[in-house]
């Protein structure tokens, strides 16, 4: 588990007095440690958007107030939840983020900067953004290597990103095999639907090859069925001719007969 999504420990006002070159900044930074101490007790109860008024009224007397900006910027992500904001710029969340990485950058002492990209680290963290939480929780530890919690959080980070990349590859890989199983299936459908085309094809040319022989079969045998008709045809004239012929014979044959008896009896004597 990550240690401590944001730094409880509010930053309190050390005055140094001879860093002042007049008699009114004293007064104004005790305003401002009044409102910084004010903005504590109220956090420390809970009462976050009450410690924001007072965080708020310490920036109103010092604006360039380190240790307010920080602390405004914790009680602000108290009251976001400690979620990375989106991109509104009312979101507690968002101004928070924006005034921690201001004072990453600027803040005047290591230890505020340490703290700073600490929290920034816990919102990348939270926002499963290891990667740029790694990068944060390293800055921590330059500006502050005593940071045995930027440290141990640090390594969490390092071993969440490395499963992140190996969930990511392992669904890469997934999609992968996926993609290949999905090609391979079409290929097979299309070999499937293919070779069923060609014994469709085959059948085709089959069934139409059996109706051309069987049509030639039928032809023959109609052609062999008209030619021994008409061969009966021709020997049933020829013997009806023979039959005449010899019809006609016999016919002739009597005449003759005949005409041969009457010649015999015109030439008898009598």
């Amino acid at each position: 588990m990550i240690k401590r999504i944001l730094i409880i420990v509010l930053l309190t006002l050390t005055v140094n007095t001879t860093m002042w070159a007049d008699d009114t900044q004293p007064t104004t930074v005790k305003k401002e440690r009044n409102h910084i101490r004010a903005g504590n007790n109220l956090f420390h109860n809970k009462r976050y958007a009450e410690a924001e008024v007072e965080y708020r009224k310490a920036l109103q007397v010092a604006p360039q107030s380190a240790v307010a900006q920080f602390n405004l910027a914790t009680a602000l992500l108290m009251q976001g939840g400690g979620a990375a904001g989106q991109d509104d710029k009312n979101n507690p969340v968002k101004q928070a983020a924006d005034m921690l990485t201001d004072l990453a950058k600027h803040a005047p002492t290591k230890s505020l900067r340490s703290k700073a990209n600490y929290d920034l680290g816990n919102l990348a963290y939270g926002s499963q953004q290891y990667d740029q939480a790694v990068q944060l929780y390293k800055q921590a530890l330059r500006e502050d290597p005593a940071d045995d919690q930027a440290r141990y959080n640090l390594r969490m980070a390092q071993l969440k990103l490395k499963q992140q990349q190996q969930n990511k590859n392992q669904n890469q890989n997934q999609d992968k095999k996926d993609k290949d199983k999905k090609d391979q299936d079409k290929k097979d459908q299309d070999k499937k639907d293919q070779d069923k085309k060609d014994q469709d094809k085959k059948d085709q040319d089959k069934k139409n090859q059996d109706q051309n022989n069987q049509d030639k079969k039928d032809q023959d045998k109609q052609q062999q069925q008209g030619g021994m008709s008409q061969q009966n045809a021709e020997q049933v004239l020829k013997t009806m001719q023979n039959q005449e012929n010899a019809t006609q014979q016999r016919i002739n044959a009597a005449r003759a007969q005949q005409e041969r008896r009457e010649r015999a009896r015109t030439n008898r004597k009598w």
